[in-house]
């Protein structure tokens, strides 16, 4: 999802000359890859046997020396960043630690598509905070985005209200995780200039880590894995080669066109779902992601 730290403004200044361009086919492989990869990441979430939280934590803490090595091979500096700027990161730190475990409890409360189209809703959010800020009305195609948001919000909630309370709550904390990363954007749009892609991510896991393990800890979750494969395919998908792609692919395409990628993340999130875990989408479900995910697509553009 792109609830994963990454923005195409953290890729800003990094665009490369029209000829040095990979080959078209390589980057559209990257971009979908790159989703696919990230949708793959709840899956990890729901069967590993420590708590939704700790596995959070553990998706930060194990891939951290990876991409300290990532962040030095793209030549992007890890010292000498103001400490204004680190108290900055640190303050989106913890509300991005705040995102991934609200997120990671609603994977483990409701439906994984779900789970992961309202993970996504903070360029929503983000729209309308804009339309806020400038004391503006929203121009027809961004109405329509609301309009279309708010009505697929209220279908799926209403459908995991008939399943139970529990799918619903499981619903809420995948929404209170979009606001809360559209939060974290807006906390460190003024501090993005100092990092690389990958710098910053380094700093961020370095400030969240141990407040997803305090987190985990104060709710009693289990937090050392029996069985380490979930956590390592989680921080291996999620924070490698979910991350690895993105930032790849992102710096080539325009907003919409990552919009229209990001949907890929509830389509393969919705498929393994109903296969491994017998999640059932009525057509009023797929009606409900269909109207998210078109205004998903436009606030991206409109971003």
């Amino acid at each position: 999802m792109e609830n994963e730290g990454v923005t195409q403004e953290e890729v800003a200044g990094t665009r490369p000359d029209a000829g040095a361009h990979p080959a078209r086919w390589l980057l559209l492989v990257a971009l979908f890859g790159g989703n696919v990869a990230l949708a793959i990441g709840p899956w990890f979430v729901r069967i590993a046997d420590t708590g939704p939280v700790a596995a959070g934590f553990w998706r930060l803490f194990l891939a951290l020396p990876f991409m300290v090595v990532l962040a030095r091979a793209n030549g992007q500096r890890l010292t000498g960043i103001p400490a204004r700027t680190l108290a900055l990161v640190a303050l989106g730190a913890v509300t991005f630690a705040l995102d991934l475990a609200s997120w990671h409890i609603g994977i483990a409360m409701t439906r994984i598509g779900n789970a992961t189209l309202f993970g996504n809703a903070g360029s929503i959010v983000l729209l309308f905070w804009g339309f806020l800020v400038a004391r503006t009305l929203p121009g027809r195609l961004e109405a329509l985005a609301i309009v279309f948001a708010l009505t697929g919000a209220a279908i799926l909630m209403g459908r995991s209200l008939e399943i139970s309370h529990e799918t619903l709550v499981g619903d809420l904390f995948s929404v209170a995780a979009g606001l809360l990363y559209a939060v974290y954007l807006l906390t460190l749009q003024n501090a993005r200039g100092a990092f690389g892609s990958w710098s910053l991510l380094v700093w961020v896991s370095i400030f969240g880590a141990p407040v997803l393990l305090g987190i985990a800890l104060l709710l009693g979750e289990p937090v050392w894995p029996q069985a380490w494969g979930p956590v390592i395919g989680l921080f291996v998908l999620s924070q490698l080669v979910g991350q690895g792609l993105m930032v790849f692919a992102l710096r080539y395409f325009p907003p919409l066109v990552v919009g229209l990628a990001l949907l890929t993340q509830p389509a393969v999130a919705s498929i393994y779902g109903w296969l491994a875990f017998g999640e059932v989408l009525s057509p009023l479900d797929i009606v409900g992601m269909l109207l998210v995910g078109a205004a998903l697509a436009v606030s991206r553009a409109k971003s």
